[in-house]
């Protein structure tokens, strides 16, 4: 494993250990103040990656645009998210980690489409989007930190 993945890779490990002792419907729950849940931050987290990584590289996402779609900047959980899906969620944290390390020692993210982050952040490749990853899972990182401790009461 390369270290840019394992950087990534080894924070969500963490992520999802933690939140082994949360009931699903905490999981779900949008607290007052809050936007979000802690199960809409991880697909985010899986989402984001997808469309930094090989939507700008004009590839397919390797998650069903569904799923995409439902976790995308801008979007905001719409339905309670059963148990099934996520599992299916802790499991997508991680293999697309595995086939995003397949995918760049293949080379295949050669057409990249340079765009600014609306934080302002110039990516103008696939090594500069690796970059910004952990800056962004760090981010929704605090976030599920802040929403476990809101809704463990």
């Amino acid at each position: 494993m390369t270290k840019a993945i394992d950087i990534l890779k080894q924070p969500r490990i963490q992520i999802l250990n933690t939140l082994k002792e949360f009931s699903i419907e905490q999981l779900n729950d949008v607290p007052a103040g809050f936007n979000n849940n802690i199960i809409w931050n991880l697909g985010h987290m899986i989402a984001a990656q997808q469309g930094v990584c090989y939507a700008r590289a004009g590839l397919n996402k390797v998650i069903d645009d569904s799923f995409f779609m439902a976790y995308k900047p801008d979007t905001k959980p719409e339905k309670f998210i059963d148990a099934a899906e996520y599992d299916i969620i802790k499991e997508l944290m991680l293999s697309t980690l595995e086939q995003f390390e397949i995918d760049l020692q293949k080379n295949i993210f050669t057409n990249y489409t340079p765009w600014t982050t609306r934080y302002g952040v110039e990516i103008r490749n696939i090594d500069d989007a690796l970059s910004f990853l952990p800056f962004h899972d760090g981010l929704h990182s605090g976030y599920i930190m802040s929403l476990r401790k809101v809704v463990k009461k």
